[in-house]
């Protein structure tokens, strides 16, 4: 493993304000999104959207540092027969890719999920390498509720992190290292910052046994927020605070740039909460961001699946990337999504 070149992929992923597109939706999760917009969940449509995002120029050279794809996209050619790799890379992002298998079951841990996908990686990441991705992504899963998560849970979601990072290491592939505590439930921020304490601690620890680098990885957290059905809502100040102590508790400064999650939150919320982060300043990390829903709600449902549509969706892309790049420098204001409104 080359750690510097790493290091370097890892620092060009979260700085400068520029964040991730997170464009790795599984078939069955893209159908839900094309669902709601009324668009039939097919090939042609899949890559059609995905290439409008892609080719959406000022927001890939100026906003986005990298895209996560998902296997069938990392494979795809646009309408012209450009491979969509391609075009991410001219767009100057680098590329990278979804490894995990999606979750099962945990045995013997009712209501709580282990993340599939170890036992062919080690044949995959070559050929992903070869395929022109850089950094892979791999996502464990948190609940919070009664009498869960368990430790079990927790440990064994972090081991299979620390392993993923391990192998993505020694395939030149940087791993964007997923430990996300979910906000549905009725939880309140204190709930949540002490379960991702657990869920940080434990998978630092795993990262440490299997001797993964830390210089040559991007952390991929929850932020510290109430669940959807809590009584307590939290304040801008309040997640923000709450989320670079718990950082700070917990991130080895080695780290070189944590991408958040928007995880169910609203465009703006997730805005509004990274810039709050980057105001408060004075950090060993780059904090950036590494959204789906946050930056693609809006241009899927400009785009309604309609070629006519494509300006406009691309419009809405480029907003959203624009807003979330400049709360990564701490330079976002409210008034401004008013102004494009």
């Amino acid at each position: 493993m080359n750690l510097a070149d790493l290091n370097k992929v890892a620092i060009a992923m979260t700085a400068n304000g520029k964040g991730i597109l997170a464009a790795d939706e599984s078939t069955g999760t893209i159908k839900k999104r094309f669902d709601a917009i009324a668009t039939e969940n097919t090939e042609d449509n899949r890559r059609d959207y995905r290439e409008l995002m892609f080719r959406t120029a000022e927001a890939m050279k100026s906003y986005i540092s990298g895209v996560i794809l998902y296997d069938e996209t990392i494979w795809q050619k646009a309408k012209d027969g450009t491979p969509l790799v391609k075009l991410i890379e001219q767009a100057g992002a680098i590329p990278g890719i979804k490894v995990d298998e999606g979750t099962k079951p945990l045995p013997n841990c009712p209501g709580e999920l282990i993340t599939m996908g170890l036992d062919k990686l080690p044949d995959r990441l070559p050929k992903y390498y070869e395929a022109g991705a850089r950094f892979a992504k791999w996502r464990a899963v948190i609940d919070i509720g009664a009498g869960i998560p368990s430790y079990a849970a927790i440990s064994t979601n972090a081991h299979a992190l620390a392993r993923y990072a391990a192998l993505c290491q020694a395939n030149q592939i940087v791993p964007i290292v997923e430990p996300e505590v979910l906000m549905d439930g009725e939880h309140d921020a204190d709930q949540c910052y002490m379960v991702t304490e657990f869920m940080l601690k434990e998978t630092f620890q795993q990262l440490y046994y299997q001797k993964v680098a830390l210089e040559g990885i991007v952390l991929k957290p929850n932020m510290v927020v109430p669940g959807k059905k809590s009584s307590k809502k939290a304040s801008v100040q309040e997640v923000a605070e709450k989320t670079v102590k718990l950082l700070k508790a917990c991130v080895p400064g080695a780290v070189p740039g944590i991408a958040f999650l928007s995880g169910g939150q609203s465009d703006e919320e997730a805005t509004a909460h990274l810039d709050a982060m980057n105001k408060i300043g004075n950090l060993p990390w780059n904090l950036t961001f590494s959204y789906g829903r946050a930056l693609q709600a809006a241009p899927q449902k400009a785009w309604s699946g309609k070629a006519a549509n494509v300006g406009a969706a691309q419009a809405a892309f480029i907003h959203r990337a624009k807003m979330n790049y400049l709360a990564a420098k701490g330079e976002w204001k409210a008034d401004l999504e008013k102004k494009a409104a």
